[in-house]
Order: structure tokens, then sequence, then C-alpha cells
């Protein structure tokens, strides 16, 4: 590809940090298990919003799909919170990613997100080292709300198809939606999915943010078109564990 980097040659005026947030934020969800929670967004509605899919960390979800736990889905702009039983949901895990997307009907599904989806990155392009991204989450601190964090691109790794960032990244914030502002258009680029702390001292120091590009999530858009065909197709809860720790980061799983 002759440029596979993103927003190349854009230099108009980008929409400013806290205006990144308020776009974001109806966007995202807290999803809660009765082993801890994660944060979730939207990824797509099908067509004619018959389903919709939450996008989030797989070992957000797992665990609670492995032993068909409720998942309560907590909506902060709006206040409104479901609780999604095995059953009225359908679940597709990446394993090699630590990806998923929590698929649900309009008949369960009473939460007001916005009518159009985020803007994906193309395919098989991503953003340069050094460039600035910000991301949301649920901290895993009691006081704390849905929280926004900020980096820039440390690294780009081919082989893991995520973005390594200098940046705060601490638990909880697993599953949350990590952006670009390439001029006056927001690009979803990736979903946090871990921290590889520097343990080069045997103290604790500032390390790295693991994000997972949205190149798999071309295809969860694609199939999420029915609730029944993503019930027949969604990973056995039978697999929901196999989640290899990654080699190449080996990050600490935020809950």
């Amino acid at each position: 590809m002759a440029d596979a980097t993103l927003g190349a040659g854009i230099h108009q005026v980008a929409i400013p940090w806290n205006g990144v947030v308020a776009l974001l934020e109806p966007y995202t969800v807290r999803l809660s298990t009765p082993g801890g929670w994660g944060t979730g967004f939207l990824l797509a509605h099908s067509p004619h919003a018959r389903v919709t899919g939450i996008a989030t960390a797989a070992h957000v979800v797992e665990h609670a799909h492995m032993w068909e736990d409720p998942i309560r889905v907590q909506h902060p702009s709006s206040g409104v919170s479901i609780v999604v039983r095995h059953d009225a949901r359908a679940i597709r895990l990446d394993p090699s990613t630590d990806t998923a997307v929590l698929i649900l009907p309009k008949l369960i599904n009473t939460i007001p997100f916005p009518a159009g989806a985020l803007t994906l990155a193309p395919k098989g392009k991503h953003l340069q080292v050094g460039n600035e991204i910000g991301w949301l989450g649920f901290p895993a601190i009691p006081i704390a709300d849905l929280c926004f964090f900020s980096g820039r691109i440390s690294a780009w790794s081919q082989s893991l198809d995520a973005y390594l960032v200098d940046g705060n990244a601490i638990n909880g914030v697993s599953g949350g939606p990590a952006v670009s502002v390439v001029g006056p258009e927001l690009f979803l680029i990736g979903v946090v999915t871990a921290y590889a702390p520097n343990r080069a001292t045997g103290e604790a120091l500032p390390g790295l943010a693991v994000i997972r590009s949205v190149e798999r999530f071309h295809a969860d858009v694609a199939a999420i078109t029915s609730f029944d065909e993503a019930k027949a197709a969604e990973t056995p809860p039978s697999a929901a564990e196999a989640a290899p720790v990654d080699p190449g980061a080996s990050p600490t799983k935020a809950r």
C-alpha cells in the first residue's frame, strides 16, 4: 500500500479534546460482571437497528460468558442500566487479540445510544508513532466515574496489530474506545486491552498501554445483522477462557 498511515496530509483545525469527550460519552458504557467491571462502547447497529453491537476487551466478559453469568450494562450519559442474561445476548470473542463484541437485540437493549456509530479507522491503515490519541474508561477507583486519558503512540506492533502508548493506563479501563482526531474528523482506532508495566528496577514505573487496532471490528460490523444469526455464530462459552497471555507485551489485564 502506498500510504499505510492514517490522516497523512491533513492540516485542518482539529476537534479539541474536551469536544472529543463530549462526543464519546454517549457511546460509552460500563460492563459489570460478578467478577469485576470494564468498559465498552457502541460499535454498530444492524440495518433497521434490530440488534446493537458493543465492543470491549475479551477478558472483561470472558469469565461471565463461560459461566453464563449476567452482565450489567450501565450508560452514564442517560443513567439507563440493564442486566443482560446469557440467553438474551450473543458474544463474539477473539482470544488472539483480546477483543470481543456483545450483541443485544432491540427488545433487550433500552440504552439510548446515538443513532450512528463511530467511524472506524480504514482497513489496512494505522497512525504513525508520535501521534496523540485519547480514550475513555472506568478506572478501578471507587470515587471515579468515566474518565478521559491521553497519550502518544510510542510504537506500532505489526505482529500484535496493536499500538503501544505512553500515557495513563490503569486498572478498569480495559475495553475503552481509543480515538484519534484527524483534522475535523474523529476516528475509532482501537480498544484498550492491557497495561504493560515497566519492571526494570523492580519498582512501580510508568509502562505502556496496549491498544488493539480496530482491524478485526470491520468483520464484526458486517456480521451484526440479526440476533438469531449472532446467537448461532457466537463463541462457545467453553472457549471463553482460552485466551493466551500476550507474549509480546506481558500485559496486566485490567478488570
